[in-house]
């Protein structure tokens, strides 16, 4: 009886996160068209046919519709599956991994979301967008204070430090390179995410983002997708990095430790 209880709840989370994911994916596209996110109906941007709930059921419209508008048969790009399946495992991970607090997994939901549309945004228009970011930083700021004042009683030190830290290390790196190296966006989500992870958390994330990033330059080259010189967005691989330090940032540091100790 309980494990079918806890199987229904994981399901209900998941298909909640995909709904959320069919939610961003609207978004991401109205912020590229200039448009707002309460202008009408959702329609295939192909033939601009307004679409019925059967066409927008999250990943299994997609599925069940081969991939293609139900009315001018048009493919539809896989950002869209790939967006709500991500958003539900996402949504699932923090459902499931501690701390077990339903307002502090909701902020954490909420957060995310931000994150998932720096990195789709980013990773399609080679820019983080203001309008994701500031938001961002005011709700996980106003958080802080209130886990600070009201609700743990936690330190306000360690996530502004550490946001402050990020955001000056990439500050530096753009100021340097007079941002050819990366762009100012950079410098923005550095610091959301030090005042989200806080230390030692962000240190993992950033290296991980590096990481990341110098690898598939790599494969790239090697491949012949990018030369030297082509411009690659750094947000993906920041918000990659935010996402393992999050989820396994301790025991992974904690691992690290162990072998130097």
């Amino acid at each position: 009886m309980f494990y079918s209880i806890k199987v229904t709840i994981y399901l209900f989370i998941f298909l909640f996160g995909a709904c959320w994911g069919s939610f961003l994916n609207c978004l991401i596209y109205r912020w590229e068209q200039g448009k707002k996110i309460n202008q009408g109906r959702s329609f295939c941007p192909k033939c601009r046919h307004c679409l019925g709930f059967w066409d927008l059921v999250p990943i299994f419209s997609f599925i069940f519709l081969r991939r293609k508008c139900r009315y001018c048969h048009e493919k539809i790009s896989f950002q869209y599956l790939l967006v709500e399946i991500a958003t539900a495992v996402l949504f699932l991970l923090i459902y499931i991994l501690p701390p077990y607090d339903l307002g502090f997994k909701i902020y954490e939901w909420v957060i995310i979301s931000f994150f998932i549309l720096i990195f789709v945004y980013d990773l399609k228009n080679y820019i983080i967008p203001d309008k994701a970011v500031y938001p961002a930083i005011v709700v996980v700021s106003l958080f802080i204070i209130l886990n600070s004042y009201i609700i743990n009683h936690k330190s306000i030190i360690n996530p502004i430090v550490a946001g402050i830290s990020a955001g000056g290390f990439f500050f530096l790196i753009w100021l340097v390179s007079r941002g050819k190296w990366l762009g100012f966006g950079d410098v923005k989500l550095a610091f959301f995410m030090g005042l989200f992870l806080g230390f030692p958390n962000i240190i993992l994330a950033l290296f991980l983002a590096f990481l990341i990033g110098a690898a598939v330059g790599v494969i790239l080259l090697a491949l012949g997708k990018k030369k030297m010189q082509s411009q690659v967005p750094f947000g993906p691989f920041l918000v990659l990095g935010t996402f393992i330090g999050l989820f396994w940032g301790e025991k992974i540091i904690h691992w690290y430790l162990n072998l130097l100790f």
